[in-house]
């Protein structure tokens, strides 16, 4: 029983780093030349494995950048999840959890540019097979920050005039936004000094400091 378990872990263990591979091949190759001039062939090549492990792991090329999508804005999610928890662990209020999710969007996307360009290009896209799947998963992201905020309110550390839904998408924006500016336009500056001007924004704007 012991070794079946064993052996069913490593196939799953292997799985997910094949698809990690995929992922990451073709987060780069569509970022470069777009979704309808990357092959499965190229994505393939790029990740070192053959053409049939493609199709072993998604159906279609259009399955791939699905799951591409879930498994990208999963971790984004993840991350601001942790930082609001972190800050919570350590007795923070609830806008040093705002400010430490900001910090954690920052170092998400310097750690996935590619992806990070790619889901806000294809925000602004219609008729896309995944476009329902990109609205569930961004929804996901931008709950984490809703919660924080509804917290922040009933512990009267931001106002009750607040539209959470609006702020939170906006707080997620500003962060998307300000950081692929950053990378494009403003390389030689430091993480910690757009993490200031953007926690500044954040205490002035929301919580009015």
């Amino acid at each position: 029983m012991d070794d079946a378990m064993d052996a069913k872990d490593s196939t799953s263990t292997r799985r997910r780093a094949t698809r990690a591979k995929l992922y990451e091949a073709a987060v780069t190759l569509i970022a470069e030349q777009g979704f309808s001039a990357t092959t499965v062939d190229e994505i393939a090549e790029r990740a070192g494995v053959a053409k049939g492990t493609v199709y072993y792991n998604f159906k279609s090329k259009t399955e791939l950048f699905e799951e591409l999508l879930r498994y990208g804005v999963g971790l984004l999610t993840a991350s601001l999840q942790s930082a609001a928890d972190e800050t919570a662990e350590r007795g923070g209020t609830k806008v040093e959890a705002l400010d430490a999710m900001i910090r954690a969007g920052l170092v998400f996307i310097d750690r996935y540019p590619a992806f990070t360009q790619l889901y806000v290009a294809e925000l602004w896209r219609t008729n896309r097979a995944w476009q329902s799947t990109l609205l569930v998963v961004r929804q996901q992201a931008v709950a984490v920050v809703e919660t924080v905020l509804r917290e922040a309110v009933e512990n009267s550390e931001l106002s009750e005039e607040i539209d959470i839904p609006l702020t939170a998408a906006a707080l997620v924006g500003m962060v998307l936004v300000a950081a692929l500016d950053w990378q494009a336009f403003q390389p030689e500056r430091s993480i910690d000094d757009v993490h200031s001007a953007l926690s500044r924004l954040l205490h002035g704007r929301v919580s009015g400091r």
